[in-house]
């Protein structure tokens, strides 16, 4: 009945997706914040309706969904209007969060590992995981990945890897690191030790959290965890 929460994170190509691959292969409960983040600005929702009132149509797709290369070119050089998509997108995200947290919570998962981008950015969310897992690159690696990946120039690249905080600043708050910078197989053996360890942890800190959804309801948990972090 006890259960904690690992942050995993990392940077634009620097190989976080490979890291997942390999989590959801060993069998951990792994919840995705960007698949989440898609899921809860679809058409007719909540988000959806006030992203249009703040953003226009003209972001729309012809299906009615959200052209996310349009909105994400208007957030990427206006940093005031990604603070407002934030504050629209954020509140949302975190409650269905909550619910898949306490899915698991129930089917007995000893921990889970929430994938979140932008981790140790919003430092508020980093108090709740009893670990924190980045996986890094070296700068020179990750600019080569993303121009790769993406069909970037250098310039173009730089600019988009400038936009969040440097890899070599998250070192300083992960309490583990996976170092991405060579092959694939390099990469999984430092997964699978993550998972050993994970697996033999003992502390299993979130309890406390189950004790409140207990007492308080799924509301009112809900209600406390999403002013502490969006404060």
């Amino acid at each position: 009945s006890t259960m904690f929460l690992v942050g995993l994170s990392g940077g634009i190509a620097s190989g976080k997706s490979t890291v997942v691959a390999v989590l959801r292969e060993l069998g951990c409960a792994v919840i995705d914040a960007d698949v989440i983040a898609r899921q809860v600005v679809q058409p007719h929702s909540k988000a959806h309706q006030q992203i249009l009132q703040h953003f226009g149509t003209e972001i729309l797709l012809e299906n009615g969904e959200i052209n996310r290369e349009a909105l994400g070119n208007i957030i990427f050089s206006q940093p005031e209007k990604r603070r407002l998509l934030n504050s629209i997108t954020h509140p949302e995200i975190l409650k269905e969060m909550l619910k898949q947290v306490l899915k698991y919570f129930v089917l007995g998962y000893h921990y889970v590992i929430l994938d979140i981008p932008l981790l140790f950015e919003t430092r508020g969310l980093t108090r709740f995981m009893k670990y924190t897992v980045l996986v890094y690159c070296d700068p020179r690696t990750q600019r080569l990945r993303l121009m790769r990946r993406s069909g970037l120039g250098a310039a173009e690249a730089e600019a988009r890897i400038g936009s969040q905080l440097p890899l070599d600043e998250k070192l300083k708050w992960a309490t583990h690191v996976i170092d991405n910078c060579g092959d694939l197989e390099a990469t999984r053996r430092q997964v699978l030790l993550l998972h050993a360890h994970l697996e033999d942890s003992l502390h299993f800190l979130w309890a406390r959290l189950a004790l409140g959804t207990a007492l308080a309801g799924f509301g009112g948990l809900v209600f406390l965890l999403i002013r502490h972090f969006i404060s």
